[in-house]
């Protein structure tokens, strides 16, 4: 069979037609989600791919009142846990016959909106959030407005939502640093309007308390999720040489790398005179000259789970947690002897 000249687009009536079958019969064996594996069908994508047709999905999606387009909103991308968030949603999304598209807002609610309505307005499936503030109003007009999405990352406790069990995580975290030997522990903590911050948080204070250490409310500091935020944390915990902390759990690996920076400007040795964990294990932290201990979270398994929770909304339960783990590398050493 000649395909078609050059220029000349090949319309699914023309397969049908030489094919010798219906046009709808043709429509199904070409229909990637069926995929039927018929004689029949198998004809029909033969004959298809001889004449050169290119089905087109955008058309056929729109007939079905469906795009197979998901949205994705984060922060930022320049931030490495959202790229690679996206990246594992990307992948997710594309397994199970999704384009997946991306938006930031900056952690901003206004821009978070109007980015959240751009990406509504181009009619997709579905709208996946890795924004969601406690403050946020965003999530609850989703659901008033029954549009299919889920949280990920970062949840409001109400809306479907595929995360890392945070306080499982800061448990790990200062556990690890308690069974090295320290008792001097200090936590810097993410945004208070975020659930990641909290959670962490909590974590960390339940192993304290678990090893009878009454938290000195003075080390623990609240920040944002930046390199810089670690760093102005770090000058603010290490600042006076006779009553530092010996170890410090950084909420993200951006908060402990910005704390490495301001121990390098004390002069503390990271591993020695001072212990340090991150969280999230992005892939600097084994690369640094002192590879950083981190709470690992399995990105790849949050985005199937949030895919899972557009695809299939009547499963329960709506929010779902992923078992973090804890990465030991050379930034944890137990405390120096003090004399």
């Amino acid at each position: 069979m000649e395909p078609a000249s050059p220029g000349t687009i090949v319309t699914l009536k023309d397969v049908a037609a030489a094919s010798g079958v219906s046009i709808s019969t043709a429509s199904r064996a070409l229909d990637e989600r069926i995929m039927s594996r018929s004689a029949a069908a198998a004809h029909v994508r033969k004959v298809a791919e001889e004449l050169g047709y290119r089905r087109n999905s955008f058309a056929s999606s729109l007939r079905r009142g469906e795009t197979r387009t998901l949205g994705v909103l984060v922060p930022r991308l320049s931030d490495t846990v959202m790229a690679l968030m996206f990246e594992e949603l990307e992948r997710a999304a594309s397994s199970r016959g999704y384009f997946a598209m991306v938006a930031t807002s900056g952690d901003d609610p206004h821009d978070e909106k109007r980015a959240a309505e751009t990406l509504l307005d181009r009619n997709i499936d579905g709208l996946i959030l890795a924004t969601a503030r406690l403050d946020d109003e965003l999530p609850r007009l989703l659901r008033e407005r029954k549009v299919p999405h889920a949280l990920v990352l970062r949840t409001d406790g109400v809306s479907p939502s595929a995360l890392g069990d945070d306080e499982v995580g800061g448990y790990l975290a200062v556990r690890h640093l308690l069974d090295l030997g320290h008792r001097d522990i200090a936590v810097v903590t993410g945004p208070s309007f975020t659930s990641t911050g909290i959670a962490r948080l909590t974590g960390a204070r339940k192993a304290l308390e678990e090893a009878g250490i009454t938290p000195r409310e003075q080390w623990f500091v609240a920040a944002g999720y930046g390199i810089e935020n670690g760093f102005a944390a770090g000058e603010t915990l290490l600042a006076d040489e006779r009553d530092r902390p010996t170890a410090i759990f950084g909420a993200n690996d951006n908060i402990a790398m910005g704390i490495m920076a301001a121990a390098h400007r004390h002069n503390l040795k990271i591993g020695q005179d001072l212990a340090l964990v991150g969280y999230n294990d992005t892939p600097l932290s084994a690369r640094l000259p002192t590879p950083l201990t981190s709470v690992r979270v399995p990105l790849d398994q949050i985005a199937r789970t949030a895919i899972d929770l557009i695809t299939d909304p009547a499963k329960e339960p709506r929010v779902r947690k992923s078992i973090p783990t804890l990465i030991p590398r050379e930034s944890s050493g137990p405390p120096r002897a003090r004399g």
